[in-house]
């Protein structure tokens, strides 16, 4: 009796395992096809010589071994450094200016603090509505000419001023880039604020709690995991922009704007195109990102707590 027992146990357990594996096939399937073998793939063009034409069968194309990531960091003509350090003014950005900012507005919305929530609610998350591309053109206008809205609103203030994208390269794109997405971290860190039981924080307020100490000792040990979340959401996003970018600015003037996701188009596909080297500044910036993404793991480790 005992053994019919266990060897239906067993018949079950293959029958549940032949089930998971079943379903989980077309995601498998999905992934490989969709992001493993895009990867795999680009990593090897990284490596080749390919410069276009037929891929498989090509007689002419061989590996090269690093020679385009050496040529990432040592050609006299790559803009390589000013893209990456962009880049790393967006992450910058992002982490230290969406996201608190984000927190900030989240919070006052959610504990009631102003008037009419629902409506600076829907404001505030209105530009992710709008296509990056529109705002990128309309934010051209408004910040970029030499009769623009922003120097008409700074002239009024000083005659004499000057304000112009030579002088100021990034600074129109990261004021557009934080207006346009802290709408997105509003959302996110106000949809987890309200899971939070609010008889913990009434019992704190009547125990004397000022908000302060209700938004230190609760609300952010709570939203430490979203804080995480954000944060990889915040460097994901930053290393890949490009089509405001592209609309607002085009990476000019002399690439002062350009980001690393522009400079791998426009050395993709701009002029006599190099498809190692693109594909090389892309491997750079997932290994990149992942750098700071598990950078951002091991301080929430550190510092921080759970949900």
């Amino acid at each position: 009796m005992k053994d019919l027992t266990t060897k239906k146990d067993l018949t079950t357990k293959a029958e549940e395992r032949g089930a998971y594996l079943l379903l989980s096939l077309p995601a498998v399937l999905i992934y490989l096809f969709v992001v493993a073998f895009p990867m795999v793939f680009s990593l090897i063009l990284s490596l080749s010589n390919y410069r276009g034409g037929q891929i498989f069968g090509n007689p002419n194309i061989r590996l090269v071994g690093f020679q385009s990531y050496i040529e990432i960091f040592t050609a006299p003509n790559s803009y390589f450094w000013v893209a990456l350090k962009n880049n790393m003014y967006i992450v910058l950005m992002s982490v230290f200016g969406q996201i608190p900012l984000g927190f900030a507005l989240a919070y006052i919305l959610s504990r009631k603090l102003v008037k009419g929530a629902d409506f600076f609610q829907t404001v505030i998350y209105l530009p992710n509505v709008i296509s990056a591309v529109i705002i990128g053109i309309l934010m051209k206008n408004f910040f970029l000419n030499s009769s623009s809205v922003w120097m008409q609103i700074v002239h009024i203030f000083n005659p004499a001023a000057e304000f112009t994208l030579n002088q100021h390269p990034m600074t129109p794109v990261l004021i557009v880039m934080l207006w346009m997405y802290t709408g997105t971290y509003v959302i996110i860190f106000l949809a987890n604020i309200q899971r939070i039981d609010v008889a913990i924080i009434e019992a704190a307020k009547i125990d004397g709690a000022s908000e302060w100490q209700v938004l230190r000792h609760i609300i952010f040990p709570a939203l430490s995991g979203v804080l995480v979340t954000s944060a990889i959401l915040a460097i994901s996003g930053s290393l890949k922009s490009f089509d405001l970018l592209y609309a607002m600015t085009g990476g000019g003037p002399a690439n002062r704007t350009s980001v690393l996701s522009l400079y791998m188009y426009m050395v993709a596909f701009r002029g006599a195109p190099n498809y190692p080297l693109a594909n090389a500044i892309s491997t750079v910036m997932v290994v990149i990102s992942f750098g700071l993404i598990g950078i951002t793991m091991m301080v929430e480790k550190r510092f921080g707590g759970r949900e």
